[in-house]
């Protein structure tokens, strides 16, 4: 299975897809102008994916700041991972969220509150 990768910029996320080690990384800011436009190829690339997912598939959700409409998309790319755990393969979500911001410990909750798969809290001192 190939690989996605897009170059983060100032107002779009870091992502790495691996789809040979089914390891998923999501990092950086993601306020991008158009989030459906962002988030189309990754949501596109999923649907291959779960076709043939891994055995087990681990996310890692680094992100600093993610505005309104990337947080639908966000739930659109856990929905999509959520088809694979039902379907009892391994699926988990490494939420990663810096010691004193409040409000990405509560969005990485929330998420976890919404999606049916385990997620991991890590709080990370500050750099």
């Amino acid at each position: 299975m190939n690989s996605l990768i897009i170059e983060g910029s100032p107002k779009t996320p870091n992502i790495n897809f691996d789809g040979d080690e089914g390891s998923f990384l999501i990092s950086g800011r993601s306020i991008p102008e158009n989030s459906l436009d962002f988030y189309k190829p990754i949501i596109e690339w999923l649907d291959t994916y779960i076709s043939e997912p891994k055995e087990s598939t681990i996310v890692n959700i680094r992100l600093e700041y993610f505005n309104t409409s990337s947080s639908k998309c966000l739930l659109d790319v856990f929905k999509k991972l959520e088809v694979i755990f039902k379907r009892g393969q391994k699926v988990g979500i490494n939420w990663y969220y810096e010691a004193d911001d409040e409000d990405m410990l509560e969005a990485g909750e929330d998420y976890q509150s919404i999606i049916k798969i385990p997620f991991t809290m890590i709080e990370e001192e500050e750099e």
